[in-house]
């Protein structure tokens, strides 16, 4: 989600995509990523100075108890890796990518050049398996909207599916919309589980305001998300 340019793009993003790693132990991946993703959680929002302003939608409304009644939860698929992410409600589509982690511990977004595909953290969790599944994509990048532009607009209750290289598609309702302050981010509470033994989901880009002065989003817009049918 940050806005890399120049040097620094290359350095971060690369040009190519990573094959799909080796799967590392449970145990393993959460003290990688809670390491890296803490880092990335306070850095993903950091943009150059002089570039577009802050990210679209109804940033208050995030973070509410959702006033829906939501779906029994579905027992977890085995694991299969990510074709395709669809978003009904926000009329998103988008290819899912395999990515890793950078040489700071950081996992990496989809290249800025295709702002329009999301990541997807190989080293982690499959969506739809047990767990928590991480997808990550640029909310916009120095001239347009990137796939994640509308992210924070979700609602509790509304629909999210992940096509997968085995036939099935993975059927996740929404359950909420946060948006934590990139000052005193927790990354526990972006990336951890809400209910152990679930397949959780998790979408995130930048959010709040852009301050051109810090050249920075002031937040991470987080989705979660939990499968109810498959």
């Amino acid at each position: 989600m940050r806005r890399v340019t120049g040097e620094e793009d290359v350095e971060t993003n690369g040009t190519g995509l990573r094959s799909v790693r080796r799967r590392l132990p449970a145990g393993a991946v959460w003290v990688v990523l809670l390491l890296g993703l803490w880092l990335w959680g306070r850095g993903l929002t950091e943009v150059p100075a002089g570039t577009a302003g802050p990210a679209t939608g109804d940033m208050a409304a995030a973070g509410r108890p959702p006033l829906v009644d939501l779906p029994t939860v579905h027992r977890p698929l085995k694991a299969a890796e990510p074709l395709t992410l669809d978003i009904p409600g926000l009329e998103l589509r988008a290819p899912v990518v395999a990515r890793g982690l950078d040489e700071r511990g950081a996992p990496e977004p989809p290249p800025l050049e295709r702002a329009g595909e999301v990541g997807w953290y190989a080293d982690g969790v499959t969506p739809g398996a047990v767990g928590t599944a991480l997808m990550v994509g640029h909310v916009d990048t120095d001239t347009r909207p990137a796939v994640f532009h509308r992210l924070d607009t979700l609602e509790p209750g509304q629909e999210i599916r992940v096509a997968r290289a085995d036939g099935t598609v993975a059927e996740f309702t929404v359950e909420d919309v946060r948006v934590l302050d990139r000052d005193g981010f927790d990354a526990s509470q972006a990336y951890g589980p809400r209910h152990e033994g679930r397949a959780e989901l998790r979408l995130i880009t930048c959010g709040g305001t852009y301050d051109r002065t810090a050249g920075a989003y002031s937040a991470n817009v987080v989705v979660s998300a939990y499968l109810t049918d498959a």
